[in-house]
């Protein structure tokens, strides 16, 4: 065995787990905050914050992957003090998978396409004078901002349920 619970070894793999979790979900647990804010500047400067958040996200999302590898790691070098079979650590995998999941398939797809519209509206320059109403670009925009709005809360709060699972490890 490479390490057994409470060793050096272990430790470190504690402790790149949880730095793992912080860099990661702390790149993108607080998007929220930088959609409002690229919302309010509009234009170039709005594009500029949500291509900056994208890019922190980007990197966010390796942290993120090393997490549950490292997680793995724990209990397999955990000298049998944790298992696969106790109810926090596989609910907290399958929340992380679903929120992955969920991540992967509808947050990241609405995100890239807001910013793909927001380069529209940047290269297609000021409305027409005259122009009634908002861009058609604006409008979906606005949709898919509530969408993201709501995907990214409930993976807030699956983030915390995962860190309520682990910190009181209901069963143990």
């Amino acid at each position: 065995m490479l390490a057994a619970y409470g060793s050096d070894a272990y430790k470190i793999v504690l402790v790149l787990h949880i730095l793992c979790a912080i860099v990661g979900f702390g790149a993108v647990f607080l998007n929220g905050l930088y959609s409002q804010q690229a919302k309010s500047r509009k234009g170039a400067e709005g594009l500029a914050i949500s291509e900056a958040n994208e890019l922190v996200s980007k990197v966010g999302e390796y942290f993120i992957f090393a997490v549950f590898l490292l997680g793995i790691a724990l209990v397999l070098i955990g000298d049998d003090v944790w298992g696969f079979g106790d109810a926090w650590v596989w609910l907290s995998m399958l929340l992380y998978l679903v929120l992955l999941g969920t991540s992967q398939g509808l947050m990241l797809p609405r995100v890239r396409r807001v910013i793909a519209l927001q380069r529209e509206l940047v290269a297609g320059g000021p409305p027409p004078a005259g122009a009634g109403g908002p861009p058609p670009q604006v409008i979906e925009m606005e949709q898919l901002g509530k969408q993201v709005g709501l995907i990214g809360s409930l993976l807030n709060l699956a983030v915390v349920i995962i860190l309520v699972l682990m910190v009181f490890k209901p069963g143990m």
